[in-house]
């Protein structure tokens, strides 16, 4: 059973952008995309240090945020 793609804040913000301005700002879409996957992979280390965490925090973070 395969489940839907969740989606970032950031993916979800750029959906509701305009195309003229969504291809102006690419490179800062993208260099929120890299904020946000970082913020995901501080929270991970964080549950590692307390005792929770996932087997590997890009598995998911590639499973659960990317589009194929």
């Amino acid at each position: 059973m395969k489940t839907e793609k969740q989606q970032t804040a950031v993916e979800w913000f750029v959906e509701q952008l305009p195309m003229r301005i969504k291809n102006s700002m690419m490179g800062e879409i993208e260099q929120a995309k890299d904020i946000e996957k970082e913020q995901i992979n501080e929270a991970y280390n964080q549950g590692q240090m307390d005792g929770f965490g996932l087997e590997e925090k890009d598995d998911y973070y590639s499973e659960t945020f990317k589009s194929e």
